[in-house]
């Protein structure tokens, strides 16, 4: 068994002040696979007095030496791709097919920061006036359990693109896949308090994160409860914030979809990372005259995900996190139930064969109103509802009659229609007719899905100041 009893501060793994210890259990069959010892605010308070002697220097960094060490960085996780991959799969769950995406994910992030950083004039003048984009200052990155290698890479690439100097706390339940990490991102040869980890709880190490005086901006993946609490406590240092807090994401099938080609691309964005994804698109919106073919696509089409070991490649849907996360999503398929939405396929209960680990069932389903808690509420899990509408103009309001807006999706034949209702939806990103990726494109939401945007110049911009020289 693994035991992890340090953190990475200065440049150095050193053993941890707090003495907390928590298991590691793997979600394939709950057997304790690792022990950490979690940090405490001693911890925290040391990495940033780190992190903030180092910005003395880092921070005046010239834009080619950050990109110097953006190369360096993406040089040294490349290296590490299949190790990162296999905890990722082993600590988490996360089926093979998208546990590598993910991985690569993270790891491009440091070449799509250094093309952005390459593009963003840092300095601009007119005049007698000089404006420059200034690093913000020390960085509190917070990251969630269900990417935590895409996480890491995309709010280190970003605030190092910026200049800025960085505190990172991880999930303490990807403890592993940190590990694993940071060992790969040492080997980048970054001066000693430029990046630095501690891992523990939120209410611990992210709340002392949260409120000293010394971290200037605090970016936060989770939840809302979580994102509601650090825009308060922030506010009594003036943190600057960017908070991505995840997703009730609408998939819209318009009534000219041909279907064999629709429905299986909106299951993929519905059961994407077994359903644990901020922008799994877990509303599905069909016209009503077509309901009957859309619900005989979906079971043709739902014989294919399997679930199973993550490892293995064939596997479509693994584990959830925890037990804690099986119980959940249970909960939300007996309450579907109770609100008379009808289990087309799936239900409660581990799939047979699966009873050891946190298995559960991809559920659809059908008779959904959109009042519904499964219809509104973010399950995280691999449950979709399938709603009806009457009209275009009925499925942009159903699609945007949610507290979220991070992701949706509208699928279609005419383009220019299929344009015109992505224009209408209130998201911060839509896609057509597939599941698209741009490293370059912000990301982020609207409403209660946060504040701010990350990826390309929009995610370095939020970890810079505008600075105006007036002559």
């Amino acid at each position: 068994m693994t035991t992890i009893t340090t953190h990475y501060i200065n440049g150095e793994f050193v053993e941890s002040h707090g003495r907390e210890l928590m298991d590691i259990i793997k979600p394939t069959n709950g057997q304790v696979i690792a022990r950490v010892t979690l940090g405490d605010e001693e911890d925290t308070r040391r990495a940033i007095a780190a992190a903030k002697r180092a910005f003395s220097s880092f921070g005046r960094t010239t834009k080619d030496e950050r990109l110097r060490y953006l190369r360096q960085l993406h040089k040294a996780v490349s290296e590490h791709i299949d190790d990162l991959t296999a905890v990722m799969i082993e600590e988490y769950g996360g089926v093979a097919r998208f546990a590598r995406l993910i991985v690569e994910s993270g790891v491009s992030a440091f070449a799509a920061a250094e093309k952005a950083l390459q593009e963003l004039p840092l300095r601009e003048n007119w005049g007698k006036t000089t404006v420059t984009l200034e690093p913000v200052g020390v960085a509190g990155l917070i990251t969630a359990w269900n990417a935590n290698a895409l996480f890491i890479c995309l709010k280190l690439a970003s605030a190092i693109a910026a200049g800025c100097t960085v505190v990172l706390k991880p999930s303490e339940m990807s403890s592993l896949q940190t590990r694993a990490m940071v060992e790969a991102l040492h080997e980048a040869g970054l001066p000693k308090g430029v990046f630095n980890v501690v891992t523990g709880l939120g209410t611990v190490v992210g709340a002392e994160m949260v409120r000293n005086p010394d971290v200037a901006k605090i970016s936060f993946t989770g939840s809302v409860a979580v994102g509601e609490q650090i825009m308060r406590d922030g506010a009594a240092t003036m943190k600057r914030v960017t908070l991505e807090l995840g997703g009730k994401s609408p998939t819209i099938v318009l009534d000219d979809a041909v279907l064999d080609k629709a429905i299986p691309a909106a299951l993929i964005l519905a059961f994407l990372n077994s359903g644990q994804a901020c922008a799994a698109g877990t509303r599905l919106l069909v016209p009503k005259n077509r309901l009957d073919e859309v619900k005989r696509t979906i079971l043709d089409e739902m014989r294919n995900y399997t679930v199973g070991d993550p490892a293995d490649p064939n596997i479509m849907v693994g584990p959830m996190v925890s037990q804690k996360q099986y119980e959940r999503v249970e909960s939300y398929i007996r309450k579907g139930v109770e609100e008379g939405a009808e289990v087309l396929v799936g239900g409660e209960g581990r799939p047979k064969g699966l009873e050891a680990g946190f298995f559960v069932k991809p559920t659809v389903f059908v008779d959904v109103k959109n009042n519904m808690t499964i219809a509104q509420e973010e399950i995280f899990g691999p449950v979709l509802s399938v709603i009806t509408y009457d009209s275009e103009d009925e499925a942009i309001r159903i699609a945007n009659d949610s507290k979220y807006g991070l992701h949706s999706a509208v699928m279609g034949t005419d383009l220019e229609r299929a344009r015109r209702v992505a224009s209408r939806l209130r998201a911060g990103r839509v896609v057509i007719n597939n599941m698209s990726d741009d490293p370059q494109a912000p990301w982020g939401g609207f409403k209660y899905s946060g504040v701010g945007r990350e990826y390309g110049r929009y995610g370095i911009e939020a970890f810079l100041e505008p600075k105006a020289i007036l002559e």
